[in-house]
């Protein structure tokens, strides 16, 4: 059964006349009445019954014609929504984002791409960065905003946007709140507050372990604002992206030996094609001016 016969039969069941339905559909009258016929041989029993000024559908008819409505509806929707889509008008891009990546970098891009592409909605996807992965390796997002401090692996084409230093974050009645750097030696055995799954922990960690450092965790969370509301309340330590915290009520400071910086990157799966919104996304953020980030490629094929 091809897309026409149903068109053809769909428009037919309307008028029940053979010489307007074909008119309606620009095609001839043979070639309608040859497309119901094949119908016909495929359903295994005539849908119209044609007669002189008498032209009805058969019971057989009757029944199938809702299905072959809503088949033929569905069928001009998903056209539509494909237009639109190469358009760019009325479509949603969804994109995934880890949990640690504020929305203070994006801000002005998001603003920016909307000017430029205003029928294109923007969908954002929160999770883990093993979440992340999962949803953009599915297809559940088109494009994710990653951040790790060991890169990605061979599945994924990254652009990179912008590098940032994770720093120690204290209360202010902390003993180091008032140093201009910290040194990892100083934290050694102090009470810390981790965040369940951060992407930094077992990488920093197995780092500062061969060092002889270690962190003593008195707090966990999967939540950013209770990791830190307990520093804040003086449990201990905690460290975090430069960018992710704007509380005046608690100090971040700058940490080294060793430092430890994570990039954020625009990331696809290699070799997938993508749509319009997608290509249009990738461009804006390839040109735009993510404080001298240094950029590299994501390859995508449209």
């Amino acid at each position: 059964m091809e897309m026409q016969q149903v068109r053809y039969f769909v428009t037919l069941a309307q008028s029940l006349n053979f010489t307007r339905a074909a008119q309606q559909c620009n095609v001839s009258q043979p070639a309608l009445t040859r497309a119901v016929k094949t119908l016909k041989e495929e359903f295994g029993g005539a849908l119209l019954h044609r007669a002189r000024g008498n032209t009805h559908l058969t019971e057989l008819g009757r029944m199938v014609l809702p299905h072959l409505q809503q088949i033929y509806e569905q069928a001009q929707s998903a056209k539509e929504r494909a237009r639109s889509a190469a358009k760019m008008t009325d479509v949603t891009l969804r994109i995934g984002v880890m949990c640690t990546i504020g929305p203070d970098r994006f801000a002005g891009f998001m603003r920016q791409f909307r000017e430029h592409h205003p029928g294109v909605q923007i969908r954002l996807v929160d999770g883990s960065g093993r979440e992340m992965a999962e949803a953009l390796a599915q297809g559940e997002v088109e494009l994710a905003l990653f951040a790790t401090p060991e890169g990605l692996d061979d599945t994924f084409h990254a652009l990179e946007l912008f590098r940032e230093d994770y720093v120690i974050c204290l209360a202010k009645s902390h003993p180091l709140a008032d140093e201009p750097v910290i040194r990892w030696r100083q934290l050694n055995d102090a009470p810390c507050c981790v965040r369940a799954e951060c992407e930094l922990h077992d990488y920093a960690g197995e780092i500062l372990s061969k060092m002889g450092i270690n962190a003593k965790v008195v707090f966990e969370s999967e939540r950013e604002d209770w990791v830190l509301e307990m520093v804040r309340a003086g449990l201990g330590f905690a460290y975090f992206p430069a960018h992710r915290v704007n509380d005046p009520e608690i100090r971040c400071i700058p940490v080294i030996e060793p430092e430890f910086s994570r990039t954020v990157n625009l990331v696809s799966v290699r070799g997938r094609p993508h749509s319009a919104p997608v290509g249009a996304f990738v461009r804006e953020a390839r040109s735009y001016p993510w404080l001298g980030a240094s950029h590299g490629t994501l390859s995508l094929r449209q």
